[in-house]
């Protein structure tokens, strides 16, 4: 297997090398969009926390009273081409048809513009012109690190602090999308998910060698949410009583997820991990409450997998049904606060 990851991570590299190169030289160009573009993505593939973040920045410009729209690829979506999830007033499109973590935002982020779009410079020029007569105040993209296509007034770069960079190898050798020396190309390097009782990781100190990093972020817990069959009801996490849980999502990195839930207190039991944005099928929800049930255990999920859910009635109803929760998570910003938002203020003006 050695001998096969050897020369394709070779390959993969020189196309990144030669793209990186022709828009260095200008031999590729970049469209500029006539608001602020504010882009947040990682180096790595996996997950780095990039949608605690937009939705961070969401709301800090929405705090401003600039109306913000987000365009994302839309992972795991059906549909094609650019769509509009949200004109900011009406969620348009399911997690089936625009993805989950893009629904999510929408839904936490009413008034945000959302849209969907394989090349963002389209998804871009879009808003341009669907909301000819109400311009947002500033475009967020989500994921946008290497989407060099479209100019971008802020590069945020996020650095997961939890996964190592794998021997700085590039994928499928390891998990960099591209060398590490690019992340020169940021503005502002944050590394995330940041455990405040542990400091100092090799994705810090790798991060520190190309480029300063100017704020550490953490994930907390946000609220607890019963799934009702008539409007969800929030608990907080530490007053689940004597319930046992078993976790369920499909994520990137559900280990994470689950010692969120022992850090709230919570007594997982039991967990079934699927791959990250995968579909959930009527059998998959149904022999998961059967696990449950047979072990007395209550069902926890994640914000982004309830949103998968909601795209089927009848799996949020079984879920509803038996005794089920999602927890929802917030980005905690431990340091450099005011540098971050400095940054986005100075974009803005």
């Amino acid at each position: 297997m050695r001998l096969l990851i050897a020369p394709l991570e070779g390959i993969y590299g020189g196309i990144i090398y030669i793209r990186n190169l022709f828009f260095d030289k200008g031999i590729f160009s970049t469209s500029t969009i006539p608001v602020p573009v504010i882009s947040v993505g990682n180096i790595t593939a996996g997950g780095a926390g990039k949608s605690p973040m937009v939705d961070y920045i969401v709301k800090y410009l929405l705090s401003r009273g600039i109306t913000p729209a987000i365009i994302s690829r839309g992972y795991g979506r059906s549909t094609k081409g650019v769509q509009l999830v949200s004109d900011g007033k009406h969620l348009l499109l399911d997690s089936r048809q625009a993805g989950d973590e893009v629904v999510m935002l929408a839904r936490k982020n009413p008034q945000a513009i959302v849209v969907v779009a394989e090349k963002r410079v389209a998804g871009a020029r879009f808003i341009m012109k669907r909301f000819k007569n109400r311009l947002p105040g500033a475009i967020v993209l989500d994921d946008g690190f290497q989407h060099r296509w479209i100019h971008r007034d802020l590069d945020i770069l996020l650095i997961n602090a939890q996964e190592p960079f794998e021997s700085n190898r590039l994928l499928p050798a390891g998990t960099l999308r591209e060398p590490a020396s690019c992340m020169k190309r940021a503005d502002i390097v944050i590394i995330s998910k940041v455990d405040p009782e542990h400091t100092g990781s090799s994705p810090t100190e790798l991060a520190e060698q190309y480029a300063i990093v100017s704020a550490r972020a953490g994930i907390r817990p946000g609220r607890l949410i019963r799934i009702e069959r008539d409007g969800n009801r929030s608990c907080p996490p530490g007053e689940t009583g004597t319930l046992r849980f078993l976790a369920f999502a499909g994520i990137a990195g559900p280990a994470g997820f689950q010692r969120t839930l022992e850090e709230c207190g919570m007594d997982v039991a039991s967990t079934v991990w699927f791959r990250d944005h995968e579909p959930y099928s009527t059998e998959s929800v149904h022999s998961i409450i059967k696990k449950a049930r047979e072990k007395n255990l209550a069902l926890v999920t994640t914000e982004k997998d309830y949103v998968r859910l909601l795209g089927t009635p009848e799996l949020h109803e079984a879920l509803a049904e038996y005794g089920s929760y999602y927890l929802t998570i917030e980005p905690d910003i431990l340091e450099g606060r005011e540098k971050l938002e400095d940054m986005i203020d100075r974009v803005l003006k």
